[in-house]
């Protein structure tokens, strides 16, 4: 696995469930097409699982 993951959001929060809406929140994604660098670890594998179509992810 690599130490960090580069995760953008690909696809709006407009109209996905609350929860999913609050674990884009977590992870630093509040709008589209913005990058945040995460490290690479079960919970935010985790986060990444929930989200996994409002999303892209890049292992760096």
């Amino acid at each position: 696995m690599a130490n960090k993951l580069k995760i953008t959001l690909v696809k709006s929060t407009i109209g996905a469930k609350p929860k999913q809406k609050l674990t884009a929140q977590a992870l630093g994604l509040t709008k589209l097409h913005k990058t945040v660098e995460q490290k690479d670890n079960a919970a935010i594998r985790g986060m990444i699982n929930r989200i996994s179509h409002l999303v892209k992810v890049e292992e760096m």
